[in-house]
């Protein structure tokens, strides 16, 4: 478990996914994800994606829980970039996803300093990227605040999303991190 001085970042539990889904698969949240997706798809992505990263690699996109009420917030962590083909394939990635009435509470920077001081501190990562795509502003602002840099080199078009891309893709190293 990682804490940091509002919210815990923490393995998941069966208990967690109920809310997660609730809380999380809107119009609004999901509008950069692919959209609202049936509770199946979204157990079946925790189940398969989220607890399995925490039990194989020791690291996921943890559960964010809010100290003072126990909320569960969304989540934040990372993973190895799975994008096959893509040239951020294999590299460490940090990813977030908070509920919309917790956006903009600095929550989603919290956990994300949390987690690069895990892929840095813990992992030894060379460079964490993230991912998101044009229109999302507030997430690639999140990511210059983080003090990542876009870099051009390592975008590309996701088939997943075509709606969406094209992939732009940012990129802490360890030395900036550290500096």
């Amino acid at each position: 478990m990682i804490e940091t001085v509002r919210l815990r970042l923490r393995d998941w539990g069966d208990e967690d996914i109920a809310p997660f889904i609730r809380h999380t698969n809107t119009p609004a949240v999901m509008r950069w994800l692919g959209g609202v997706q049936t509770q199946a798809e979204l157990r079946k992505s925790i189940e398969e994606r989220m607890i399995r990263w925490q039990r194989e690699r020791g690291f996921t996109f943890w559960v964010v829980e809010r100290k003072v009420d126990g909320e569960l917030l969304g989540f934040c962590g990372l993973k190895i970039a799975d994008a096959v083909g893509s040239p951020v394939e294999g590299m460490h990635e940090i990813g977030w996803r908070l509920r919309e009435d917790a956006w903009g509470q600095g929550y989603a920077r919290e956990a994300a300093m949390a987690s690069l001081d895990f892929a840095f501190d813990r992992l030894d990562a060379e460079r964490v990227v993230a991912i998101t795509y044009p229109q999302n502003v507030a997430s690639w602002g999140l990511m210059e605040r983080l003090g990542m840099r876009r870099r051009l080199e390592f975008g590309y078009d996701d088939p997943r999303f075509p709606e969406l891309n094209p992939t732009i893709v940012y990129c802490l190293e360890s030395a900036e991190w550290r500096a």
